[in-house]
């Protein structure tokens, strides 16, 4: 049956995966507010909702599936409801999603959401529509997002897009192309936007930030430059980035860093394993010295910065001195805190094609488990050191415990909940630390 094309229609988006992704969703959003799209809250109200997927673990995949069945009942109550998937699974999974998902009209990967308006167009006319090729020099770099599910305070900014790393374990290339960055001016413009509409803290974002570059003419302009431009914009605007890559990680953006006080002093910089061998593996391109070597260079020229990581435990091939090595590699650093997951073998990557998935899962379980045990001491014990202190916060809202309480994150990205009945959200607060979790601070408001 033809869809039914109206003047206006309520759009739902749902976002699934790390910063990129919701970053893209917000792209989506202006792209499709300028096609007579209204975005709506309630999934129940809307004319199109879109799913946007992430491919990085098998667990999202089987998560967007699931949700998908969940699904199926507005489609059968609203035939004329359009049910999109954008993103990185929708470029790898193409067929799959058409196959298993007769629900699903529209597919669209992750260079394609400029033609949003032409594919719903399609759909109206009867089919369904699918985009999924990839691009060398898209970046949305024109669009102004819209700021989604905002608290009006913290924002991210897309520098850049797509990874050529290649990672053995890693989609990302073959579901998001080859890297590119964005004109400079453009990140500047969208940063001074922000600030006249309120906001006080950005995100730069990137698959590896500390990699972009933009070149033009006799002009060169690499992240650690980019960096102080941004932070430039307003000395009220705390300016944060995710995620880099130790082996790009330089002094020169270590200092830049140090620097400019509202650039924040946290750093978050994967290691994935403390191993040479198994880092070797992953195509890593750094050793355990070298991240050794990064991680002093940043305690020396920032002392008081903030530190955090990924681990996977149980890649192809590792050992248990393997595993012990990545142990030790957190216990030496002390990180703050760390995301921390199992490997999940993803097709079509070159650990699939070349490498045995050959740990147990039991072994991979219980080794996941002494990484998050020995983290959850690291954090605890990063958190005592802070009582006492007093920080200097920026308030995003109110905690999910207390209306009473109010949670901001200091500079080295740590969450401190404290008790206010005068202060608001924007609001920049001195909080003393008096207690902790392993996961959060809790402070009293200081002078």
């Amino acid at each position: 049956m033809p869809k039914i094309l109206k003047m206006s229609r309520k759009l739902f988006i749902e976002t699934y995966g790390c910063q990129m992704n919701f970053s893209d969703s917000e792209i989506v959003g202006s792209i499709l507010s300028d096609d007579n799209c209204v975005l709506e809250k309630d999934i129940n109200e809307a004319n199109i909702i879109l799913i946007n997927t992430c491919s990085i673990r098998e667990n999202a995949e089987i998560k967007v599936f699931n949700r998908l069945k969940q699904l199926r009942h507005l489609k059968k109550n609203n035939p004329l409801l359009i049910i999109g998937v954008i993103g990185c699974m929708a470029e790898r999974l193409k067929e799959e999603l058409l196959k298993k998902e007769p629900s699903v009209d529209l597919i669209v990967g992750p260079d394609a959401y400029r033609d949003l308006p032409k594919l719903l167009k399609e759909i109206d006319l009867g089919g369904k529509a699918v985009q999924t090729l990839l691009s060398e020099d898209e970046t949305y770099d024109d669009i102004l997002p819209v700021r989604m599910d905002s608290n009006g305070v913290s924002a991210f900014i897309s520098i850049m897009r797509g990874c050529q790393n290649f990672c053995t374990y890693c989609v990302v290339p073959y579901t998001r192309g080859k890297e590119r960055s964005r004109n400079p001016q453009t990140i500047i413009n969208e940063a001074k936007t922000l600030v006249e509409n309120g906001f006080k803290e950005v995100t730069l974002l990137g698959q590896n930030v500390n990699s972009y570059i933009w070149k033009e003419e006799n002009e060169s302009v690499n992240f650690s430059k980019l960096l102080s431009l941004v932070a430039e914009v307003s000395p009220l605007l705390r300016v944060r980035f995710a995620t880099s890559h130790p082996k790009d990680l330089s002094d020169e953006l270590i200092e830049t860093i140090a620097k400019y006080k509202n650039i924040c002093k946290s750093i978050h910089l994967p290691m994935q394993a403390g191993s040479s061998g198994v880092l070797k593996k992953m195509n890593r391109k750094y050793t355990r010295e070298w991240y050794i070597d990064r991680v002093n260079s940043i305690k020396k020229i920032i002392p008081n910065c903030g530190l955090s990581t990924d681990v996977i435990a149980g890649f192809c091939g590792e050992t248990e001195d393997d595993h012990l090595q990545t142990l030790s590699l957190m216990q030496e650093v002390g990180f703050d805190s760390a995301f921390m997951f199992k490997y999940s073998e993803r097709p079509d990557t070159a650990a699939a094609k070349h490498f045995e998935n050959d740990v147990p899962e039991d072994v991979k379980s219980r080794r996941l488990e002494e990484i998050i045990a020995l983290q959850q001491k690291l954090s605890l014990e990063s958190n005592k050191k802070d009582i006492g202190k007093t920080f200097e916060i920026l308030v995003e809202g109110q905690s999910k415990r207390s209306k009473k309480q109010l949670f901001g994150r200091n500079t080295q990205n740590k969450v401190i909940i404290f008790t206010s009945s005068d202060e608001k959200i924007g609001d920049y607060v001195n909080v003393t630390v008096v207690d902790c979790t392993a996961a959060t601070l809790i402070g009293e408001l200081g002078d």
